[in-house]
């Protein structure tokens, strides 16, 4: 039905007759002309018809935007004044000699010009439509680029293209599982999968020692503008290949893939510790386009008459950390109010503040504060040296348990870098290495990665004595603040997976009910194994320059997990739920439960 692509058609076509199908995308009559702006997935092209063809005039005449129609004409260079530089079709038109209405549109529940501004609801009640409009279309276009680059250099690299089990058994890997019930086995439940984790894991023990998969995954948590309850990862594990080995293999893939697709050479991708990370920027995916970085004052607090400082300082699970902001005397109380607000939602009890206004002055004239009265000057003094603090900054204090100071200060840091304009560079890529391998909460230990990754450097019987001091072998990529991909080493040891299990509190009885299988598998010659899993959407956000990985996504879900375009999900029937042997517990009746 057609010759070429609207987006296509150029000055080398010139004189040629060409066939076009797609949608008006608006439609001018001016004076006795009318001009048709045609547009299917690769752009747009404009299409002219005189009266001179009266009976295919009339038909032009009655579009609407959204006709689905197929053009027959010739392609002609427009005159110099009229080229339109913003198109890609902007040095020519086609001259229209035949039309035909494929399918009529009806008056549009939702505007798809450049200044749309549908709701959410309404975008993804309508996706198809949304999904017309060239912003959306390229992400879609750029989005098939991304996974086709991959699959090339996967495959010129020795990967091989593996499919795993989407039904499956749940797996403890930090968050609910979609549940499947089996009407086989009445009673009895399949999991979809929150990632291929064992399976790769056993296709190494089988041999495969270069396995990678595009792949859908599935989480029911709460959701954010970054997460959905399926999502997709480029999944990547290997053999005999060490930690060093998998992070320049997969580093390679994405420098080469900015390269090709935006030419963006990423450049070096520095190693930095969890530790540091933590400690400088409070995250550990620090975007380190922002300059701004935190400074440990606890040892200068110690002894000050001000518990807010002095309590933490004193504590081995406290932190009191300073953040310069250049410039920041600017800001007003209300300003710095607003600030205070906005750490307390990281569970802040409160921010400290000291602007300094004039060092020449001295600490007494110069330094405005309402902390400054319980510091020395020579505290004082000291403080500016560290954080490099000069007229026209301030001071921000946070004091706290580590962890709250980490995320509340850490959060300001973004802020205020966004906030002052402070931001540099476009990209900025590195590797944050040396995770701890457990984290404590409720009196227990959970694995900061996953219960498969390996500890860095210790036996199992070492690993146990003392697990909180522990490092995995782990590392995540990390591109302006977002984390791109994690992986690690996994265990490959049937006694040091057995420990792991234990230290999370998983008995012997439970490790063998739920993992019996990969513990079998592994007194049968595992080979040494490390991967790593990239989230596509978020690699297509960042790349796009788009807010949220739902715009790269072709029917997502919103942040309730519902489907406004099907409205899934739904109630099953009731013939199904009995032939499952599964019955509902009605809404109310749940709520008081």
């Amino acid at each position: 039905m057609r010759s070429h692509y609207c987006g296509d058609v150029n000055k080398s076509h010139v004189g040629q007759e060409v066939t076009l199908v797609g949608w008006v995308n608006r439609s001018r009559d001016l004076g006795g002309v009318v001009f048709l702006d045609l547009r299917d997935r690769e752009g747009l092209v404009q299409v002219v018809y005189d009266p001179d063809l009266p009976e295919v005039f009339n038909v032009a005449s009655s579009l609407r935007a959204e006709f689905c129609v197929q053009v027959k004409g010739v392609v002609r260079a427009r005159p110099d004044s009229q080229v339109n530089s913003q198109m890609r079709t902007g040095e020519i038109e086609v001259l229209g000699k035949e039309l035909t209405i494929i399918n009529a549109a009806d008056p549009l529940p939702l505007s798809l010009d450049n200044f749309q501004n549908n709701s959410e609801e309404s975008r993804l009640k309508y996706r198809y439509l949304d999904l017309r409009r060239p912003e959306m279309a390229q992400r879609l276009i750029f989005r098939a680029k991304v996974t086709s680059f991959v699959r090339r250099f996967m495959d010129s690299n020795g990967f091989l293209d593996i499919e795993t089990p989407i039904l499956t058994k749940a797996t403890p890997e930090g968050a609910r599982d979609y549940l499947v019930p089996s009407r086989t086995y009445k009673g009895q439940f399949f999991a979809l999968p929150q990632s291929p984790q064992l399976f790769k894991q056993l296709l190494m023990m089988s041999g495969f020692d270069r396995y990678y998969q595009i792949v859908k995954c599935f989480r029911d948590e709460d959701l954010r503008a970054d997460r959905q309850p399926e999502f997709t990862q480029i999944d990547i594990e290997t053999s005999f290949m060490t930690s060093a080995q998998v992070m320049e293999t997969t580093e390679r893939m994405i420098r080469s893939l900015f390269l090709e697709l935006m030419n963006v050479d990423l450049g070096d991708f520095p190693k930095m510790t969890w530790d540091e990370a933590m400690r400088r920027f409070g995250s550990d995916k620090p975007d380190l386009r922002n300059p701004l970085e935190l400074v440990d004052v606890a040892d200068l607090l110690k002894a000050v008459d001000f518990a807010v400082f002095s309590a933490p300082a004193n504590d081995e699970e406290g932190r009191v950390a300073a953040l310069r902001i250049p410039g920041g005397t600017e800001l007003s109380r209300k300003q710095i109010d607003d600030y205070t607000k906005f750490v307390g939602i990281y569970g802040a009890k409160g921010l400290a503040w000291m602007k300094v206004n004039n060092l020449a002055a001295g600490f007494a004239e110069g330094i405005q504060s309402p902390v400054a009265k319980f510091l020395t000057e020579e505290i004082i003094k000291e403080i500016i040296a560290r954080t490099g603090a000069a007229d026209g900054d301030i001071i921000f204090f946070g004091a706290d348990k580590a962890n709250v100071v980490a995320e509340s200060m850490g959060a300001l840091r973004l802020k205020a870098g966004e906030d002052f304009k402070l931001l540099q560079g476009e990209w900025r890529p590195l590797w944050v290495v040396d995770f701890p391998m457990f984290e404590k909460a409720d009196g227990r230990f959970y694995a900061v990665h996953h219960p498969f990754t390996a500890a860095r450097g210790v036996t199992a019987a070492e690993l146990e004595a003392n697990p909180g001091k522990a490092v995995s072998d782990a590392y995540d990529m990390v591109l302006n603040g977002v984390e791109l991909g994690g992986g690690s080493v996994r265990i490959h040891n049937g006694d040091m997976q057995s420990t792991v299990f234990r230290i999370l509190g998983i008995n012997d009885e439970e490790a063998r009910e739920k993992f019996g299988f990969l513990l079998d598998a592994l007194r049968f010659g595992t080979p040494p194994h490390a991967g790593l899993a990239f989230g596509l959407d978020r690699l297509v956000m960042l790349m796009t320059g788009a807010s949220s990985i739902r715009d790269v996504m072709a029917f997502p879900k919103t942040t309730t997990a519902a489907c406004p375009l099907t409205n899934a999900p739904g109630y099953a029937n009731p013939e199904q739920l009995q032939e499952l042997g599964i019955s509902v517990v009605p809404k109310d009746d749940a709520k008081q439960g």
